[in-house]
């Protein structure tokens, strides 16, 4: 890999090497010396009081280290973790927050909630020993239902979240929104659910804690996408410890989804028993517990409305959401169904009026943060299927309905009614590529095709919206964000030329150490191969702010381009000087600087090499050659696209066959396009998940997680999944300096809608939810018989 210039080309990623011979290094593969193995007793209730815990059986078995209840935490005056986004409700007042303990002190409000962990030599041992601790329980009624919790005297998650309320809040214009539907010729109305998710990422969470007594130091190993906020959280929130006495490493990490974002109880727990043991303390999660504890998404029932006139243009949208908190509140929980919901509700479309409100609820179930997406799924998923069923309401062309209401290509920047401002976009255009790829024209031949040999066949538009790269922290700021919302770079010229990128972002399947090289091997003229990234290690990386949103690259990216910017003004002046010119007149160009109007020229890694060995170099400049940045957005960016679904159904069965599966994205400038490709496949089979086979489901009476395993929770294998028919259009974002927009959550925001939609055009009914299992379908068509026949 030694090529130049390799933007928009598809380099194969450098890191794969590694990971598919087996030579990655994740956080279960790190043991220190002397560590001991924890272990967690979890409830087996969804909702009881802890009278009594007895570990005096569980302290006598062999290699027992420790045992800890949460009073022990308790009595070392740990914090509880924390929220880090304050939502206001409609009456001004912030969220209810009720403390979330690391390990239950007097209750437990989830099956698989804290109660004690072993310590000992082995995992083994601390399993066996926890098995012999035996707690008394005062089983209570559980609040497991979202819309049940909120009915008068129903069980009560939090004595402090009075009616299991979290908040109650609004967004947009609601009077305009009222008169829009006092006026409107056609109003739809739609109710939706979108399925509670269990992430599943590839690799387990893992944390292995260490502290050193003689340099007062801890490091903590784990698997997080932005360890430099979980040090934060760890430090000012939780433990009330310096930062420079605490380094957070994440090593390779397979997969996260958002689901490895959070702090979790557990990686604290390990923390706190490091330094109280004065050993490392290395905990593992089996594939059980992650069901029981990694944070779900979704989880959302809405109502809405969409106002029209009598020729279909969009007059007012109303959207009446009750979204799942779960039993805590999680790390970025509250800001999901609201700031990364509403502000997405406009859709591609010219709207003028639209009005949210969100009800967040605490029930008796595991936490609900951020997944794939995080919001903004959810509000296309809205969008899309109430235009779709309003489209068949008037018995317009999907398409045409969508054309008549889109924002037209020359309107950007484009101010929507609910706060975003558009950077730019051509959805005429990706619904135009879309439908001829697909042949949409030639889909009623393809269906009769298919009613001849008994099968339904129906067809689904999905033109999503997607706001990357969570920004301006001005902005995030004063809707109650805890953090900013910037990213770091620093880059590094060793004196033999090659090249070290230090960033803030972190990788976890997204293929930052190729796209980064690439990016800094086109601004500085270094082969790729020549090009080290380093992320994850608080200790080696400037302060940085993580991957989630699809922010890599526009936030990360952008500031890699900015340090790299840096140096080459810093080298212009060593060239200068080298050529005996002035810096005015040198200019730089494919990892040379040259003299205009000479044929004087120094190339990029002998100017490196000067400024560590400065025999020959300007008296009034320094040393050394790096150079680091900050990169604060704007604004968000604003991906786009159309994806189109084709499924043929089996009545008799119920099965679901995608037939044909057509992506036209619209990322802004490409980097790597096969790696956006892959991006956009991953985030395509996660949606098509949603939509046919996925869905958390508790027993409504215990609590019981009924899909606690991949026996009961289905997860999509290659025999479900078509082959994508994948295009791009580019328009560029023209307020970052590379021009690019975010990619990783697209095909997860885009595909259930498109498939839903496609499933109810088949079956000629609106009255399906997510996910559309065979049981679910036949079901439907058995109850739908009369209007199928009747077409």
């Amino acid at each position: 890999m030694t090529e130049l210039g390799s933007i928009g080309k598809s380099v194969r990623r450098k890191e794969d090497y590694r990971f598919i011979t087996g030579q990655g290094h994740y956080t279960d593969d790190i043991n220190r010396p002397g560590q001991a193995h924890a272990y967690f007793l979890r409830s087996p209730h969804a909702f009881a009081r802890i009278k009594s815990i007895d570990i005096s059986a569980a302290s006598a078995k062999p290699g027992v280290v420790a045992i800890y209840t949460g009073k022990d935490m308790a009595a070392d005056k740990v914090g509880g973790l924390i929220c880090g986004w304050t939502v206001k409700g409609k009456d001004g007042q912030p969220h209810k927050a009720p403390r979330h303990d690391a390990i239950a002190v007097e209750c437990v409000r989830h099956v698989g909630d804290q109660v004690a962990v072993v310590i000992a030599e082995t995992y083994a041992q601390a399993k066996d020993a926890a098995e012999a601790i035996e707690v008394d329980y005062e089983v209570l009624k559980p609040a497991i239902d979202l819309r049940d919790a909120l009915k008068p005297g129903a069980p009560q998650v939090h004595a402090d979240a009075p009616g299991n309320l979290c908040y109650d809040w609004d967004f947009g214009d609601k009077a305009a929104t009222d008169a829009a539907f006092a006026k409107a010729a056609h109003v739809t109305r739609v109710e939706l659910l979108n399925n509670r998710l269990s992430p599943n990422p590839m690799e387990p969470r893992s944390a292995v804690a260490e502290y050193d007594r003689g340099t007062d130091m801890t490091t903590v190993y784990v698997t997080s996408q932005n360890p430099h906020v979980l040090r934060l959280i760890l430090c000012a929130f939780v433990f009330g410890l310096p930062e420079h006495k605490v380094r957070v490493v994440a090593p390779d990490v397979g997969g996260g989804f958002g689901s490895k974002i959070f702090n979790y109880p557990e990686e604290t727990v390990a923390f706190w028993a490091a330094r109280k043991l004065r050993r490392p303390v290395k905990w593992t999660s089996d594939r059980s517990e992650a069901f029981l504890t990694d944070a779900h998404g979704r989880d959302h029932y809405t109502i809405a409305h969409l106002a029209m006139d009598k020729d279909g243009k969009f007059l007012g949208l109303k959207v009446d959401t009750l979204a799942n908190m779960g039993a805590y509140l999680s790390t970025f929980a509250s800001a999901v169904p609201t700031y990364l919901y509403a502000l997405l509700l406009a859709g591609q479309y010219t709207t003028p009026a639209i009005y949210a409100e969100v009800k967040a609820v605490f029930t008796n179930t595991a936490p609900v943060d951020a997944y794939r997406g995080a919001g903004r799924p959810e509000a296309t998923y809205v969008v899309e299927r109430i235009v779709e069923a309003a489209a068949r309401e008037l018995k317009l062309d999907p398409a045409e309905l969508r054309r008549r209401n889109f924002i037209a290509a020359d309107a950007f920047p484009y101010q929507t009614p609910v706060a975003c401002v558009y950077d730019s976009g051509q959805y005429a255009l990706t619904l135009s590529e879309a439908q001829k790829m697909i042949d949409y024209a030639g889909f009623p031949a393809r269906k009769a095709a298919s009613a001849k040999q008994g099968k339904l066949r129906g067809i689904g538009i999905s033109c999503y919206i997607e706001a990357c790269g969570i920004a301006p922290s001005a902005v995030v700021g004063s809707l109650g964000a805890g953090v900013g919302l910037w990213e770091s770079a620093k880059i590094r010229f060793n004196p033999t030329g090659s090249v070290c990128v230090y960033t803030g972002s972190h990788s976890h399947g997204q293929g930052h150490e190729t796209t980064f090289a690439q990016l800094v091997s086109d601004k500085l003229g270094v082969p790729i191969d020549q090009v080290e990234v380093v992320h994850g290690d608080t200790a080696q990386i400037p302060m940085g702010m993580g991957t989630y949103g699809s922010r890599s690259l526009a936030v990360g990216g952008s500031a890699i381009s900015k340090a790299a910017d840096k140096l080459i003004e810093k080298g212009k002046k060593i060239a200068a000087h080298l050529m005996e010119a002035s810096p005015a007149d040198v200019s730089y160009g494919n990892g040379v600087f040259s003299v205009a109007g000479t044929d004087k020229s120094v190339p990029m890694a002998a100017v490196a090499f000067t400024a560590y060995v400065p025999h020959n170099y300007p008296a009034d400049l320094e040393p050394g050659f790096e150079e680091t940045a900050f990169y604060d957005p704007a604004n968000f960016t604003f991906p786009s696209g159309c994806h189109i679904a084709e499924v043929e159904i089996d009545p008799d069965t119920g099965i679901t066959k995608i037939a044909n599966w057509v992506a036209v994205d619209d990322f802004g400038n490409v980097i790597n396009p096969m790696i956006v490709e892959g991006q956009v496949h991953g985030g395509i089979a996660q949606g098509v998940g949603q939509a046919l086979l996925e869905g958390v489901v508790y027993d409504t009476e215990s609590g019981q997680l009924l899909t606690g395993s991949f026996l009961d929770y289905t997860m999509p294998r290659a025999d479900d999944l078509p082959s994508y028919n994948v295009a791009m259009t580019h328009t560029p974002c023209p307020h970052n300096p590379l021009g690019v927009k975010g990619c990783g959550e697209a095909g997860a925001i885009a595909a259930p809608a498109a498939l839903m939609n496609a499933i109810t055009d088949a079956l000629g009914t609106e009255a399906i939810q997510m996910p559309a299992t065979p049981l679910k379908v036949w079901q439907t068509i058995q109850s739908h018989k009369p209007a199928l026949a009747a077409e």
